[in-house]
């Protein structure tokens, strides 16, 4: 067995909660961790437990008590803090809008593609003196993804349905889009509209973590003419209905993963992305990056 698989075979499942999805009933043997990280301290305390036989850390992006707003989110924190305990595979668990007429409320998208709008996300672990550019043609993990598909399509309630494909657009928030972004949106194809996967699907490529998306929808944003624009409480209600369902589907998840293991080509994501030598990268960045670079660079001795 080569080195890369007995790392796989000895890592874990990460889940980042989104609204309404702020823990896991069924994990068990939970241990609550503190992470610092280079980039600051996470959303919340990272709960390490099992799911269904898997070593599962979650995380609600949000915190628990959903503290910050989809631009306050430490997203670099957060990533860093799933991979430095071994996470990678993340599914992310998240509230979205529908942009078109057969994704319906209540009805979860599994999405292959993201066109971004945000203007006030770090996007990036690398700079200060080193440079990578990693592939993000296709941002999420197909293989995970039809993972995740194939564990939630025989678990959706009668009346609901779980779409395979689509384009997430994600926003900047915390309002809610303008009808007319709503339509040019529609125009544009997208599928979905959501403010917080998009910059996790980025890190968590340049973390060599595999990353798919459960897109919950809660509402039909405000173009659909014949229904009411979006409101905190209509989306609450249909949050609270959406988490049950997530929650199994994230159990049976974790049974395929940790049976099948399943590689993927985000898992070496950077070997043909970093651009800067070794020897020119400041010291401080060398140390913030080594968690991700140490593979390819060797292991950072100051």
């Amino acid at each position: 067995m080569s080195l890369a698989n007995l790392e796989l075979n000895q890592s874990r499942l990460g889940v980042l909660g989104g609204s309404g999805l702020y823990g896991i009933d069924a994990l068990e043997n939970i241990q609550e961790l503190e992470i610092n990280t280079p980039f600051g301290t996470p959303s919340d305390s990272l709960l390490l437990g099992t799911l269904e036989g898997m070593e599962v850390v979650f995380l609600a992006r949000h915190g628990r008590h959903h503290s910050f707003t989809p631009t306050e989110v430490p997203y670099q924190a957060n990533i860093w803090a799933m991979r430095s305990l071994g996470v990678r595979w993340i599914i992310s668990p998240s509230a979205v809008g529908s942009l078109q007429e057969q994704v319906r409320p209540l009805d979860m998208v599994v999405p292959d593609q993201f066109i971004d709008r945000t203007h006030q996300r770090p996007l990036t672990f690398f700079g200060e003196g080193a440079v990578a550019h990693v592939a993000m043609a296709d941002p999420f993990c197909s293989i995970l993804s039809r993972v995740l598909a194939d564990a939630g399509e025989g678990l959706m309630p009668e009346g609901r349905q779980l779409h395979r494909g689509g384009t997430y657009l994600a926003m900047e928030g915390p309002a809610f889009s303008t009808r007319a972004e709503s339509n040019l949106y529609r125009s544009w194809g997208c599928t979905i509209i959501g403010m917080t996967n998009h910059t996790e699907a980025r890190l968590a490529r340049e973390a060599e973590i595999a990353y798919a998306s459960l897109a919950m929808t809660t509402d039909y944003d405000c173009w659909h003419s014949d229904e009411e624009s979006v409101t905190v409480e209509k989306v609450l209600e249909n949050l609270k209905a959406n988490a049950e369902v997530a929650t199994e589907i994230v159990r049976a998840t974790a049974q395929r993963i940790n049976s099948l293991r399943p590689p993927s080509k985000a898992h070496n994501s950077l070997q043909d992305g970093l651009m800067t030598r070794k020897e020119t990268v400041p010291r401080e960045t060398r140390l913030k990056l080594d968690l991700f670079t140490n593979p390819y660079w060797g292991e950072f001795k100051d």
